[in-house]
């Protein structure tokens, strides 16, 4: 890739397409540079395919395309998707020739989802960190040993690289682009206008809360944790819990430690917690997301932090203000944080 070019005004972000390509994977981070113009006269961004012929995408409609990823030029920014397919049947020598071109004449480079695999196959990420899906992570690690892969981050940059997870992963590592290039103003409006989440910072879990640690196995677990997630603020006891399984307080408990390793009650502070570290995440500040958490207080919210993390929420916030992931703090707190 070139480095030492100077990127113009109005950045060109090139993104390739190809026949069965995900159509989340690059409509989402496009739609998060258009929508950057409505701040700053900022980004072109320019569909390529390998050859130049309009593709169908996963979902069966057709995109058109501005011409053979060879004849269009140089880029600021180049991103390449993923597949609904296996790697092993996308990753075709027309892709792969594509990327290895694009990656001649752009700044830095992208890889969203399963993407991943065509900068991988082209020995790209050797000696580098990585990341992917989480459902391809493994295949990832053992296909190419020489990549340092790390099944659980949102995205990662190693230098001039980056590499995301799934889907909607692919719109917070554009986010993250936007606010490199225009700053975490630009980013914050644009996630605002978009209706998504500013700040999943590149080293937080792929995995929301409720998809955390050991899942529950039977139906009334289930069915429990459901209640509890879908309402996280309500004001929960195990008493009403157990009535909600119709059963009895003891054997709710009982199945509760079994089956997720926390008893109702630890539970629900759980899910309360992690509910008001996704709001100060996307920049509410501490009062309004521990009432939405259903802390009541920000003084609650302040002790529950304090006992976890060791650190008040207002510190955490700071820690975590930007999008880009949250490198050189300790690696028992990011676990914490997890």
């Amino acid at each position: 890739m070139s480095s030492n070019r100077t990127a113009p005004l109005r950045r060109r972000v090139g993104i390739l397409v190809f026949d069965g390509v995900k159509m989340l994977d690059f409509a989402g981070p496009a739609e998060v540079f258009v929508e950057a113009n409505q701040s700053v006269d900022g980004y072109e961004v320019v569909l390529v395919s390998p050859d130049g012929s309009d593709v169908q995408t996963s979902i069966g409609a057709r995109i058109q395309v501005s011409g053979a990823a060879a004849d269009s030029g140089s880029f600021d920014t180049v991103v390449i998707p993923g597949s609904e397919q296996h790697p092993s049947k996308f990753v075709t020598p027309e892709v792969l020739a594509a990327t290895r071109y694009l990656s001649w004449n752009t700044r830095r480079l992208a890889s969203v989802c399963s993407g991943t695999f065509v900068l991988a196959d082209l020995g790209m990420l050797d000696g580098r960190n990585a990341t992917t899906h989480w459902k391809f992570t493994r295949d990832l690690a053992a296909r190419f040993p020489k990549i340092a892969v790390d099944p659980d981050a949102i995205f990662v940059r190693d230098g001039n690289l980056y590499s995301s997870a799934g889907v909607v992963a692919g719109v917070d590592l554009a986010l993250a682009l936007v606010e490199e290039d225009h700053g975490a103003d630009v980013a914050r409006r644009v996630a605002q206008s978009l209706v998504v989440y500013m700040q999943r910072a590149g080293g937080q879990s792929q995995f929301s809360a409720s998809l955390s640690g050991p899942a529950a196995r039977s139906p009334l677990v289930r069915r429990v944790i459901d209640l509890i997630c879908a309402d996280p603020a309500y004001p929960h006891t195990v008493q009403t819990l157990a009535a909600h399984g119709q059963v009895s307080v003891r054997h709710l408990t009982r199945l509760f430690r079994t089956e997720v390793e926390r008893s109702p009650a630890e539970y629900v502070a759980y899910i309360r917690f992690c509910l008001a570290r996704d709001m100060l995440h996307a920049g509410q500040s501490v009062t309004e997301a521990a009432m939405a958490a259903g802390f009541g207080t920000s003084e609650a919210l302040r002790r529950a932090f304090i006992a976890r993390l060791g650190i008040s929420p207002r510190k955490y916030q700071q820690r975590f203000r930007s999008t880009g992931s949250a490198a050189g703090l300790d690696p028992a707190f990011e676990q914490a944080v997890s």
